[in-house]
């Protein structure tokens, strides 16, 4: 999950920030809105850790064990929040389940080469790694059309700026990305 330099710090800056702008959005007293925002700020906090360069910051493989364990637990909860059907929910699934795998791949391979184990597809990319790929391209490009405003005002504003539908999606949208580009490191 390591990425070249600049690359890398370009990441961790984007996680971090998301990631704290999940903290402000669990203020807001919606029902549901702290658990989804404390579900992302953790991800995105999460994420933060894994692109700081090796050179930086290499853990050793028990504390990635130990991020496995702790998003394989969260990827249980997703999956007890997503009985109810929503979209949403099953969209935090493929996260969790997908920082799990991501947390395995470093905790598992030798330094500076995770993910490059068996199971791979004809071309050499592990399938589970391709198949968080084509999820993680399909939805960061639908969530970037449903930023483009479809017509005039979709209703009164919140008054508040964490409460704002597109700064939500942005911020969903930055998270994937940001997966789509740790995945492609693996």
């Amino acid at each position: 999950m390591h990425a070249p330099g600049p690359a890398a710090w370009l990441l961790v800056a984007l996680c971090a920030a998301t990631s704290a702008y999940c903290l402000l959005r669990m203020r807001d007293p919606g029902q549901g809105v702290r658990g989804t925002a404390g579900g992302e700020a953790l991800m995105g906090f999460a994420m933060a850790v894994m692109a700081v360069p090796a050179a930086v910051l290499q853990p050793p493989a028990w504390a990635w064990s130990c991020c496995a364990v702790v998003f394989g637990g969260a990827a249980l909860r997703a999956l007890w929040a997503a009985r109810a059907g929503s979209a949403h929910h099953v969209h935090h699934l493929v996260g969790t389940l997908a920082m799990a795998y991501m947390a395995w791949a470093m905790a598992s391979a030798p330094a500076g080469h995770a993910g490059h184990g068996g199971g791979h597809m004809p071309g050499g990319v592990p399938l589970l790694t391709g198949l968080l790929l084509a999820y993680y391209t399909a939805y960061v490009l639908y969530t970037g059309t449903r930023l483009v405003p479809a017509g005039g005002p979709q209703g009164p504003a919140p008054t508040h700026w964490t409460g704002r539908t597109e700064v939500v999606r942005a911020c969903r949208l930055t998270m994937a990305t940001g997966m789509l580009a740790m995945l492609l490191a693996v």
